[in-house]
């Protein structure tokens, strides 16, 4: 066996046994809420509960898509079934306006609601989870609210005139207003996820307006939200989609996250965010079937922006954030840019055959075995510090359930296998 295929091979296995072994059976054993019905989110660094007082849309969807991801993928398991429509329950009787239509933003462990607000980074989660949940399960109710969602994005949300979307809504879907609730800016990271949301919708549908948005989407990201000059991704725009200085957004994991500062100034970028623009950018041009080479460089920047500034070579991981045109600034290593650096840094060696891509790869899965899972618990911490010393151990809480690690772990196995193969061949 050459070193290649050992590498490969090896790397294979350990995704695979931690997918298998950890991230899966810790949440069949722990995400029901056997009481109220929905997800219990908040754990800590022994897997023990913390209690659930609040149940945000974004976190209960992204269990449900977990689980519906597994009923598809691994049939086997019948326990991700059940717990996909136990989830998808829940959502449906105490998450959706039967008024105004759309899905409140946050409610009691009860399902009492607690903000009625439309938050289209919800909305997007919404719609993402209970598409998949039609494809893993077959049950048509998740594609018939994922469909109406869309529709109420469409009619409420979008601009006509800028194109994108506006993202903070009150519950009639009239735009809250400007200042800390962000009502007249528009992100990358909700029209990222909105891209994410409609590839799977259209793979659940297969409706061409699904498709036409989704690639309006695609095009508007690579065009207008990702900084020509240096490669990254940008943070926030006016309405028009010029580039304004960031400012703290609420009802965002950065405005609610615990044990670190956020960066401040304005000119920065998010490793994480760039490495999985790329992956989703390219699954969304996979699934929609189009062409994307006009979209290649601007993809292979994002990687290259990554590799050269936001891994830690001498540490390990992936760095939260730094400045467009230069090094790191926040030097914290967080669970989610590494979940979504391993994947993009395995599909940018898959596209480009590029070694350092999947020498990136190496790097963050080790910094991640070693410091960031919790060994005979099968989670991931959220937060450490450059070195690895954890700045908050805990495995579970209203924003971090399986979204990021299950499906890094997911994707890393099958694109893994394919390497394997390519190598074997």
């Amino acid at each position: 066996m050459n070193k290649a295929k050992e590498r490969i091979a090896s790397l294979y296995q350990s995704v695979r046994v931690h997918l298998e072994e950890g991230i899966i059976p810790f949440w069949l054993e722990r995400a029901r809420d056997a009481e109220f019905g929905g997800y219990l989110t908040n754990f800590n660094e022994r897997g023990h509960s913390l209690g659930t007082p609040e149940k945000y849309t974004n976190t209960q969807c992204r269990l449900i898509w977990t689980f519906s991801q597994l009923a598809h993928k691994r049939p086997e398991i019948k326990q991700c079934r059940e717990l996909a429509t136990w989830g998808t329950d829940f959502l449906l009787k105490h998450f959706w306006d039967s008024a105004y239509g759309g899905f409140f933003w946050k409610t009691n462990q009860d399902g009492s609601c607690l903000d009625d607000a439309k938050i289209v980074y919800g909305e997007s989660f919404c719609i993402y989870a209970l598409a998949e949940y039609t494809i893993g399960t077959g049950d048509p109710r998740g594609l018939e609210y994922a469909n109406e969602t869309f529709d109420l994005l469409q009619k409420f949300s979008a601009d006509t005139r800028y194109g994108g979307y506006f993202e903070n809504l009150n519950r009639n879907w009239t735009r809250e207003e400007s200042g800390f609730a962000g009502g007249d800016r528009k992100g990358l990271d909700t029209h990222m996820h909105l891209m994410e949301a409609f590839t799977t919708l259209y793979q659940s549908s297969g409706q061409e307006i699904h498709r036409r948005k989704l690639l309006e989407l695609v095009d508007l990201i690579a065009t207008r939200m990702i900084d020509p000059v240096s490669g990254c991704g940008l943070n926030q725009f006016d309405p028009s989609f010029k580039p304004i200085p960031a400012i703290a957004i609420k009802r965002t994991w950065n405005a609610e996250r615990l044990g670190e500062v956020p960066a401040q100034p304005t000119e920065t970028t998010s490793y994480g965010h760039n490495v999985e623009l790329f992956w989703l950018m390219h699954r969304a041009l996979e699934v929609a079937k189009a062409d994307r080479s006009p979209y290649l460089p601007a993809m292979r920047r994002l990687l290259d922006h990554a590799v050269q500034y936001g891994v830690d070579w001498e540490h390990g991981g992936i760095y939260r954030d730094g400045l467009r045109r230069g090094g790191p600034l926040v030097l914290e290593k967080e669970f989610w840019q590494h979940a979504e650096s391993m994947v993009g840094f395995l599909g940018g060696y898959e596209e480009f055959g590029v070694e350092r891509y999947l020498d990136a790869f190496e790097n963050l899965w080790n910094f991640v075995r070693r410091l960031m899972i919790i060994q005979g618990v099968g989670e991931w911490r959220t937060l450490l510090d450059r070195c690895g010393k954890p700045l908050d151990p805990n495995i579970g809480n209203p924003w971090k359930v399986s979204y990021h690690t299950g499906r890094a772990m997911i994707e890393c196995t099958e694109r893994l296998e394919r390497l394997k193969k390519e190598v074997a061949d």
